[in-house]
């Protein structure tokens, strides 16, 4: 008999850790290759997790609801024969958790690991003491969420780690500690007061515990689910990330309105998917992107990571209200008709919660369709690590002053307003302003004549 470990996929090269949604198998269950053993949910999709062997599962090491870095043994599976499988880079301590007790996580991610992770490193800055900056990794900032713990409270965590920096074992400890109480435990090396200081926290702390929020009036109150709080984590930490800058146009699609209408039911017959205004749209970006290659870029530290590879991700709403955005990767190299596919294609994936991890990643410049639920403008949020973002709204019927050589006429033209966000550590407002209006002479200057 042979034991092979099943270890906590790595789904992306920011996603560090996971989270157990459901067992699909219990010990003494049989289990085939490639059968699913597992549902995971990272900041990006859920996805299955599959058996790597068939066999019987052994063993269950963590259970529904537990936070597990990648690369960590989370079952055990007895086959008939061979040698036993461990696998690279595991963990030397698998500890058993339950009910999202961070105490009861492995110790073996170390921050090295978790720095270079969600949001472009998600690095936090704040005054500590009055001696300069602070950095936070995700995991801290994960558990500091989960517990209540405010950037405030992060600030008077001395850290044990490189340079100060606070480590999971500190902010555990703080939380235990806290809880119960009592001081942090910390000897500070910089504030003969600093005992004093924790215990006064700690009793405030407690006595914010002991009293629970209270609500006037009417009030019915509906916990976020597991997406909703990464969205709005997400959505935060991109403000926090980039000064936001937006500017408006306005463009007369009718030209583009009119092929539409024109070819859209041969469209479908040829090639049995049907046209939207999203691959037009998406279209008319990618060739703008070619002539403005900053928009395409992110930022790290005081470098300017300009992105070869054209990923546009498409935010797609769900039928229960949350956002997902699914990537278009290389859409540069797909003509119209490939686009239309793709675009159908992982819309469909993402209403049905079949998009698979890489399905997410790797975007370099995201597009939004406000319009689609009646908006006629937007100022979307960067999503980062990107450094802009492209809203549409609702398309209008207007009249509109039409300029021809005999003079000025009044026209019904079909127009529609855009709002490009940007970041304004690395992108001007005419840099923004210029790629914008780019993007408008496109869509207004679209051939009615062509073929798809």
């Amino acid at each position: 008999m042979a034991i092979v470990d099943l270890i906590m996929p790595k789904m992306g090269e920011s996603i560090m850790e996971a989270t157990i949604l459901k067992w699909h198998k219990q010990p003494g269950d049989a289990v085939k290759m490639d059968e699913t053993v597992l549902e995971i949910a990272t900041d990006k999709v859920d996805t299955e997790v599959p058996s790597i062997a068939e066999g019987i599962v052994e063993e269950i090491l963590f259970h529904v609801n537990d936070i597990i870095p990648v690369g960590t043994v989370i079952a055990r599976v007895k086959t008939a024969s061979g040698e036993n499988v461990s696998p690279v880079n595991t963990p030397a301590s698998q500890i058993h958790s339950s009910g999202g007790d961070y105490q009861k996580q492995t110790e073996e991610v170390t921050e090295t690991e978790v720095v270079h992770s969600i949001d472009n490193n998600a690095k936090v800055q704040s005054n500590n003491n009055g001696s300069g900056n602070r950095f936070y990794s995700p995991l801290v900032l994960n558990i500091a969420a989960s517990e209540g713990v405010s950037l405030g409270e992060l600030e008077k965590i001395p850290g044990t780690g490189n340079e100060g920096r606070v480590t999971k074992k500190d902010i555990l400890q703080f939380i235990t500690e806290r809880k119960q109480g009592k001081a942090t435990g910390h000897e500070s090396t910089t504030s003969g007061h600093k005992e004093v200081a924790i215990r006064n926290d700690a009793a405030q702390f407690k006595a914010q515990d002991s009293q629970l929020p209270a609500y006037a009036g009417n009030v019915e109150i509906i916990e976020m689910d597991r997406m909703r709080k990464l969205i709005a984590d997400h959505m935060v930490r991109s403000k926090h990330t980039s000064p936001h800058v937006t500017s408006f146009t306005e463009a007369d699609v009718t030209n583009m309105v009119m092929w539409r209408e024109k070819v859209k039911k041969e469209f479908e017959k040829r090639e049995g998917t049907k046209i939207t205004f999203t691959p037009l749209f998406i279209e008319a970006v990618i060739k703008c992107i070619k002539k403005f290659p900053l928009i395409n870029s992110s930022v790290d530290g005081d470098r300017i990571l300009v992105k070869k590879d054209i990923n546009i991700g498409m935010a797609t709403a769900l039928p229960t209200g949350n956002l997902i955005v699914p990537v278009i990767k290389n859409a540069d190299q797909l003509n119209l008709v490939g686009l239309t596919k793709q675009v159908n294609n992982l819309a469909d994936t993402a209403r049905n919660n079949r998009l698979r991890p890489e399905d997410t990643q790797g975007g370099t410049f995201t597009f939004t369709n406000v319009g689609t639920f009646g908006s006629l403008m937007g100022t979307p949020i960067i999503n980062q690590p990107q450094v802009a973002i492209l809203a549409v709204g609702a398309i209008k019927k207007r009249p509109v002053v039409i300029e021809t050589p005999h003079g000025d006429s009044i026209a019904i033209r079909h127009m529609m307003y855009l709002s490009l966000s940007y970041d304004h550590r690395i992108i001007d407002g005419s840099l923004g302003a210029t790629f914008l209006t780019s993007i408008a002479n496109e869509l207004e200057n679209f051939s009615a004549e062509r073929d798809f």
